[in-house]
């Protein structure tokens, strides 16, 4: 899809490094010919950021607290004073209590609860909500990442489930919201892939292994497949596409049980 975002702009949020799903999507956009801008959390995640924006040909970056009103209304507003329009929106921001993520999930406390529901789903629609008056003339694409652990229970992915669940209901709901204004809502839900935040999950290797193993194609996502498809989303080709949870995960979530030679 060479030159399907030409003339298109589009926030990343949620890069971490050159492992981060975020930044495949913005590497494969990039490609695409979009200009992009970038948030990041603090000077730490931001000295990590700023060599990955350069190469991509990008000085635009926005240090953002999606837990804070104030924050994301200084991101957004500094947005549209520099472009005044905006086309896609990439929300890869997800955050649970590490100590949490293992045990059972019985044992969910209140306050990790309330936090990983406020970052990981409340604030896709905090996202929307600025993007919206930016994308209300000509259109755009919000895109948000998920896992299949949001429908089938996943060994330690516990509180994140349920936040992942609520977040791809909110996706639904958000393009129902948005359609009539020609605002596309959407997301992506790869399979077990090694990144920082993939890492923070007990067991991530043997995880990665046994969907590797078992996947219809044999094989677990890569960055370039994820990128690919945010691509397509947010181009003319994904003009039709809305409201749905699109998988890439070689195909693991059709599976009802193992492949044969892994039983």
């Amino acid at each position: 899809m060479t030159n399907a975002l030409a003339g298109k702009r589009g926030l990343i949020m949620g890069v971490a490094n050159d492992r981060s799903i975020a930044w495949g999507i913005a590497r494969a956009m990039h490609g695409a010919g979009a200009e992009l801008a970038f948030s990041y959390q603090g000077d730490a995640f931001g000295k990590r950021l700023e060599p990955l924006a350069a190469s991509v040909g990008s000085d635009f970056m926005v240090d953002v607290d999606v837990t804070d009103d104030a924050s994301l209304d200084a991101a957004f507003a500094a947005l549209n004073a520099r472009w005044g329009s905006l086309d896609f929106v990439v929300h890869a921001v997800a955050f649970s209590d590490k100590a949490e993520l293992t045990g059972r999930f019985l044992n969910t406390s209140r306050s990790n609860f309330k936090n990983s529901m406020d970052i990981s789903c409340y604030s896709f629609i905090e996202v929307a909500r600025r993007a919206h008056p930016m994308m209300v003339e000509n259109g755009g694409t919000l895109i948000t990442l998920t896992y299949q652990g949001s429908n089938r229970v996943a060994p330690n992915y516990n509180v994140m489930g349920v936040a992942k669940a609520a977040l791809e209901s909110a996706t639904r709901y958000l393009a129902n919201d948005l359609g009539p204004e020609g605002i596309r809502v959407n997301a992506i839900s790869p399979g077990p892939m090694k990144t920082l935040a993939g890492a923070a999950i007990g067991g991530a290797r043997r995880t990665y292994k046994h969907t590797e193993q078992n996947t219809p194609l044999r094989a677990n996502a890569t960055l370039e497949a994820v990128g690919g498809t945010a691509v397509y989303l947010a181009s003319d080709a994904g003009a039709c596409t809305t409201g749905e949870i699109i998988h890439v995960d070689g195909g693991f979530h059709v599976l009802g049980m193992p492949q044969a030679e892994h039983l």
